[in-house]
């Protein structure tokens, strides 16, 4: 009896081991998989479109997207597809050279995703030959329509120029704005502790850099005369978020 009792049960065991061996066993979701994708998923700008550009529209793009950056409507993006998207090309609308302060985030400023513009950053945002190499890169090779300086108020940088700082590698940095200080006509308190006149001097950096940029680049200056490009100015306020074109 009991002999027969354990053919059975193990008779069992082995049925119930060839069922579950039949059954396809579960995947196991990860946290990342499960999560939707969401998001604007734009489309990558082509030549054609970038063509058909010209940079009055790409200078108007960049203030509608100031708009939306103060009002706090970003753009929605999938920037994991967008990523995949812009993998083998770039026809970015501009180029916008900025300070390379942390409190200025060109690409959230302007409301701009990925491959949509080129951002240059150095303290004080001045040209230099590699800083200019770039801009001729972006807009003779690579078709961007539009040059923005951007400028900001309370830059350490112009602070610094204008106090003369000595320090280390700094020190030559801060020579390429000082002619900017030189130029502000400005009767009273010359020091960084004056906010107007630092206001004065970053707006003189401003319009010093895009005279440098024409004067020291042929090829841009010829672009703009062309009319494919324009070279414009700008002050981004702290304070507002709001990037002021010079007039």
């Amino acid at each position: 009896m009991r002999t027969l009792n354990y053919l059975l049960a193990f008779g069992c065991l082995c049925l119930l081991n060839i069922a579950c061996q039949g059954q396809t066993p579960k995947k196991e979701v990860s946290e990342e998989t499960a999560k939707p994708i969401t998001g604007l998923i734009e489309d990558v700008l082509t030549q054609a479109e970038q063509d058909a550009l010209t940079p009055t529209m790409v200078l108007t793009a960049l203030e509608e997207g100031n708009k939306r950056f103060r009002s706090n409507d970003l753009t929605a993006r999938n920037h994991s597809e967008m990523v995949r998207k812009s993998t083998l090309q770039q026809f970015p609308k501009a180029i916008v050279l900025s300070c390379v302060d942390s409190r200025v985030p060109v690409e959230d400023v302007f409301d701009r995703g990925i491959g949509d513009i080129f951002v240059a950053r150095v303290a004080g945002n001045f040209v230099n030959e590699d800083i200019l190499g770039s801009m001729e890169f972006a807009t003779k090779v690579s078709g961007a329509k539009l040059v923005l300086v951007m400028g900001h108020e309370h830059c350490g940088a112009v602070k610094a120029s204008i106090d003369q700082v000595e320090l280390g590698n700094i020190t030559p940095m801060l020579s390429k704005i000082w002619p900017a200080v030189v130029a502000v006509d400005y009767e009273g308190d010359r020091s960084s502790k004056n906010q107007g006149f630092v206001e004065k001097v970053c707006e003189s950096n401003v319009r010093l850099t895009m005279e440098n940029i024409r004067s020291q680049s042929p090829i841009m200056k010829e672009l703009e005369a062309e009319g494919a490009i324009k070279i414009v100015g700008a002050v981004y306020n702290m304070a507002t978020g709001k990037v002021e074109l010079l007039p």
